[in-house]
């Protein structure tokens, strides 16, 4: 009986600790969009990669790294890869609703079942087949269709989505390499080289509109609001890791999973607070849709 109380109470507090995770989760991206209102995206990702690459670094100083490593590059690509998952997300943060913005990088768990069909030759089965078909369908009616009939911010939040699959299905690749501090350190160490690399060359670029946002003229934040915020999204963004690490920790994976989409209409409802428009019913649809493939995923 006692067993029983204390796995419930376990349970309990995964949620619990989901819960947390997804609210701060939405907050930092409101927090982001703040910060959009004076700083271009790259400059949002390269001062809160500045501030969590410090914090790796003196973790790993108190305490080194035990793993062997052993695989370099698969550890600058799982870096890469999440530096433009990062760009693309806070870029569309600032361009579109951040209901619609969180939403379209919730597309992630779909294109990670699609790289491990093409690329790994796992099997799908009817549950990820039905995820794929519905979670697209939810794309096209959260962006006005797939292929040319979708706007071009909408295209990048999808990238985005894809591009932190790819991020995913690296790590998976080596988690057993590389402690994990060590992985986080190859993201928010690019997510602050790369940044800065684009903007010592953005006086010299002549991007096309469409990419004027990787080249932006760097600007130093001007007053103690901006510094605060930027601490304040620092802060939270490690706060939802850990909430999420222990929700992980503490509940069972796949109802913890669900808890985690709640994000979501956090999302919309700091987004409506923010000026953003109520999403009409084909965008709900379409954030139901995409909800529903992820669980169906789960379920598989």
């Amino acid at each position: 009986m006692q067993k029983t109380i204390q796995k419930v109470q376990a349970f309990d507090a995964g949620i619990l600790f989901m819960l947390g995770s997804a609210l701060i989760s939405a907050m930092n991206g409101a927090v982001a969009k703040v910060l959009g209102e004076d700083l271009s995206a790259l400059e949002i990702v390269f001062f809160r990669n500045l501030i969590g690459t410090g914090l790796i670094l003196y973790a790993l100083w108190h305490t080194p790294p035990s793993k062997p490593g052993g695989k370099p590059h698969l550890l600058l690509l799982r870096g890469f890869f999440g530096f433009t998952a990062m760009i693309l997300f806070f870029y569309t943060i600032t361009v579109i609703p951040l209901g619609e913005a969180i939403t379209l990088n919730k597309t992630s768990p779909l294109f990670v079942a699609l790289l491990a069909f093409v690329l790994l030759g796992e099997r799908l089965n009817p549950f990820g087949i039905a995820a794929l078909f519905i979670g697209f369908g939810g794309v096209a009616l959260i962006t006005g269709g797939i292929g040319t009939g979708m706007r071009y911010e909408h295209f990048l939040g999808l990238m985005g989505g894809f591009f932190a699959a790819c991020a995913y299905a690296t790590i998976k690749t080596i988690r057993e390499l590389y402690d994990a501090r060590m992985i986080v350190l190859s993201f928010v160490g690019l997510g602050t080289l790369l940044p800065g690399l684009l903007f010592v060359i953005a006086p010299y670029i002549h991007a096309p509109e469409a990419l004027g946002f990787l080249f932006p003229e760097f600007t130093l934040p001007h007053s103690p609001r901006l510094w605060g915020l930027i601490a304040f999204m620092a802060l939270i963004s490690t706060l939802s890791q850990w909430m999420l690490t222990k929700a992980y920790s503490l509940g069972r994976a796949g109802i913890v999973g669900v808890v985690s989409y709640t994000n979501i209409p956090f999302a919309v409802g700091f987004g409506w607070a923010l000026g953003d428009p109520m999403p009409d019913i084909k965008v709900w649809t379409g954030i139901g849709l995409i909800v529903l493939a992820g669980l169906l995923l789960k379920k598989g």
